[in-house]
């Protein structure tokens, strides 16, 4: 169980690198390039793994199955990259956090999980500090916000369906279909905008594939180590090293409504995180 929250938090260092270099990187790179790019030169790091695909004797059900996946997640990245050149990183995280909430609920309805009362007040803890961050209704909704919700709803999806597998293949196996599959999709995407790039993004890109596939590796290593609905809560700590980040690296506000929301977050966090514990040392 422990194990499972420690990938996690590891998982999530290094989806907050991506997003720092994202932003860094900016608009200059069309989003379905920069996505296209980061499977791309992703793929540079699943090479050791490729011969256990063999290994695996993955049935042509699974095979579709792992091409859905790739296909749903796809879409999602699509739509990160193109919230992270119209809004805040914080606010990006934030609106992220609707994918732990729709996964953390999705494993209990869809994959029988058990939630009990803490996890899901932890839960809706967490998703009232984002609202308070946010301010919807106060605010402007713009082209990001949209996108950060639709990238909410596919890359959950996409989360439940690695849980699904998760038993069946080890981690290697379940980022390696992933990493090539979503290539292969966003590929048409990025044609379509490509621009000349310089060698300072290329290298910048290449730096978001290493640290999306180590985040994707142990994403994949805390499913195998402790329920979804355990693991999810824990993203909620990305939202203070995305704030911080963007004060900063990149001159980003900070407000009392962001300090307020993400005590509120780093609480639920806590409280799920701290019953976890507990209750896998009284088993020990």
């Amino acid at each position: 169980m422990i194990a499972g929250i420690l990938w996690m938090v590891v998982s999530g260092l290094n989806f907050v690198a991506v997003s720092a270099i994202v932003k860094y990187v900016g608009s200059d790179v069309p989003p379905p390039q920069a996505a296209f790019l980061r499977y791309l030169f992703g793929l540079v790091f699943i090479l050791p793994f490729l011969g256990q695909l063999q290994l695996a004797r993955i049935s042509r059900r699974e095979h579709a199955f792992q091409f859905v996946r790739g296909i749903v997640h796809s879409v999602g990245v699509l739509c990160w990259f193109f919230a992270m050149t119209r809004i805040p990183i914080a606010e990006v995280t934030s609106l992220g956090y609707l994918t732990p909430i729709i996964v953390t609920f999705g494993a209990g309805l869809f994959l029988g999980e058990r939630l009990n009362l803490v996890r899901v007040l932890s839960v809706g803890g967490a998703l009232l500090g984002a609202i308070i961050i946010l301010r919807p209704g106060i605010r402007e909704i713009g082209q990001g916000h949209l996108a950060m919700l639709g990238c909410a709803t596919f890359l959950a999806a996409s989360f439940l369906m690695a849980k699904r597998v998760a038993s069946r293949f080890n981690s290697a196996v379940i980022v390696t279909m992933l990493s090539l599959i979503s290539t292969i999709c966003l590929f048409p995407f990025a044609i379509a905008v490509w621009v000349p790039l310089t060698v300072p993004q290329i290298a910048w890109l290449f730096l978001v594939a290493f640290f999306a596939t180590a985040g994707h590796f142990a994403m994949t290593h805390s499913f195998r180590n402790a329920p979804i609905s355990v693991t999810q809560p824990v993203n909620y700590l990305q939202l203070i090293w995305a704030t911080l980040l963007g004060v900063l690296a990149f001159g980003e506000s900070v407000d009392v409504f962001v300090i307020l929301g993400g005590t509120i977050v780093v609480a639920s966090v806590t409280a799920v995180s701290w019953q976890s514990a507990m209750r896998s040392l009284r088993r020990t």
